[in-house]
């Protein structure tokens, strides 16, 4: 009775078989608009001398390997958080999208980007450029900056990698109030840098 069970499975499996029909799957037709590598839910950590440095995470990473100008995507956003000694964050970083282009070594950030440097300042902008290769970070739209006594904002925004060195080529409504070492008053004009 074994036998003829198997027999009967075999049959039934051949005739199922030929009764369904092969899918054809079509062929890819824009390779240069499909990611050669799509993956979600990523979180890596960097070390430096086998003490953590920083953590990166995102919902979802595409590497576009075959178009004309090879990049990174991020469409869910991006997040960075950096460690000092003691395992506590000492910066961090949050944009809603994120683009790297490989051969240029330049970082687009886009929607809601904010930034806190080691010195606590806050940086918000909807749009931010981080050139590697230049070692520069730079924006073409407002950048608002809170510090701990004041908040400034302003157009042309360049800084140095780790957001302590900056200056605007225009800030809003002429002069900004900052007090100096002595605890007295300084006016900085429009297009400052600060130290």
């Amino acid at each position: 009775m074994t036998a003829a069970f198997w027999v009967v499975v075999v049959l039934f499996g051949a005739i199922s078989c030929q009764n369904k029909k092969t899918e054809k799957i079509a062929a890819v037709k824009d390779r240069q608009a499909m990611p050669g590598l799509h993956a979600t839910k990523i979180t890596t950590v960097i070390s430096d001398s086998g003490i953590t440095r920083y953590r990166i995470y995102t919902d979802q990473w595409d590497v576009f390997d075959k178009a004309k100008e090879k990049y990174w995507e991020f469409p869910k956003g991006l997040h960075f958080e950096r460690f000092d000694e003691n395992l506590v964050i000492d910066a961090n970083f949050h944009s809603n999208y994120a683009r790297y282009y490989e051969a240029r070594q330049l970082w687009e950030f886009k929607g809601k980007v904010k930034a806190i440097n080691m010195m606590g300042e806050m940086f918000e902008s909807e749009r931010l450029y981080w050139d590697r290769a230049q070692e520069l970070i730079f924006s073409d739209t407002l950048v608002k900056i809170t510090q701990l006594t004041r908040v400034i904002s302003g157009y042309g925004f360049q800084s140095n990698q780790s957001m302590t060195k900056y200056s605007f080529q225009a800030t809003l409504k002429g002069l900004l109030v900052v007090p100096d070492e002595n605890s007295n008053t300084a006016a900085i004009p429009a297009g400052a840098t600060h130290p």
